[in-house]
């Protein structure tokens, strides 16, 4: 666990690494959204309310930026503030932070540009751009009153047994049965007649690449079992919940050709993609 402090120099935020341990800690925070009165006047405000707006309609707002038919809310669900649904609530606090996947220390900027090369299938944002400055402050906003340093519980995606084996063909069934209602039959989500989608794609040349996280099968199960069907999260049983992800990772997306260098060092998942 990495534990970081921010201090101010000369008007400007300054990260600061104060220690690190290999301990975790006794209980993760409390998951808690701010009250929306806490959001301050002014450019301030103003930031986080557009940070929010790029969550929710990334793909109209972004069209350089975005690459498929997805916005960040089709993860990241209710704009980040669901947990086991990849919430950002609290990220402010836990960045910098080592990921495995790169094998190195990874800011929130670069946290944030990973889903757009990733999972939006699109292209970085400048770090010092008007927009990754407001998707910043949202976050920041979302972390308010959570201790530096700390994890929140409900952070991530959702957890599943991954000791459990998939079964592609049982998935299948599954996907057809509570999934192809909303993004139909070939993945290709269902589009909304003014434009996007109403429900997003889950495979095909619209959806998330190869490298994204919802690309690995425990990592989709875990937003799956949680989340979906929508609104009837927890209605699927871990084994369901992992027979579908199968199903629906493996099946055609854009690559990526950054997943080639994807774990270098070592320490690869099971369920990576190549």
């Amino acid at each position: 666990m990495k534990f970081i402090s921010a201090c101010r120099r000369s008007g400007l935020l300054a990260f600061v690494f104060v220690g690190a341990s290999t301990a975790t800690l006794a209980e993760p925070a409390l998951f808690k959204l701010p009250d929306e009165a806490s959001m301050p006047a002014g450019p301030a405000g103003d930031a986080i309310k557009l940070g929010k707006s790029l969550i929710t309609d990334t793909r109209k707002l972004l069209p350089a930026n975005v690459g498929n038919g997805l916005n960040c809310s089709n993860c990241h669900l209710a704009a980040g503030t669901t947990p086991g649904a990849a919430p950002y609530v609290g990220l402010w606090g836990v960045f910098p932070e080592f990921r495995a996947r790169g094998g190195r220390i990874n800011s929130l900027q670069e946290r944030v540009n990973d889903c757009f090369e990733r999972s939006m299938n699109g292209k970085a944002l400048a770090f010092d751009s008007k927009e990754m400055n407001a998707i910043l402050m949202y976050t920041r906003w979302l972390s308010s009153g959570v201790p530096t340093g700390t994890e929140v519980a409900g952070r991530g995606m959702g957890k599943v047994d991954n000791k459990l084996i998939p079964d592609a063909g049982h998935g299948k069934a599954i996907y057809a049965e509570k999934c192809a209602s909303c993004h139909a039959a070939d993945g290709a989500g269902t589009k909304n007649p003014v434009g996007g989608y109403l429900f997003p794609p889950v495979w095909g040349p619209a959806s998330y690449n190869i490298g994204a996280g919802l690309a690995r099968t425990y990592t989709a199960a875990g937003f799956i079992k949680h989340n979906m069907p929508l609104g009837q999260g927890g209605t699927l049983s871990d084994q369901e919940a992992i027979d579908v992800a199968e199903f629906m990772t493996h099946q055609p997306r854009p690559a990526f050709a950054g997943a080639k260098n994807d774990y270098a060092s070592g320490n690869k998942p099971k369920d990576a993609r190549d």
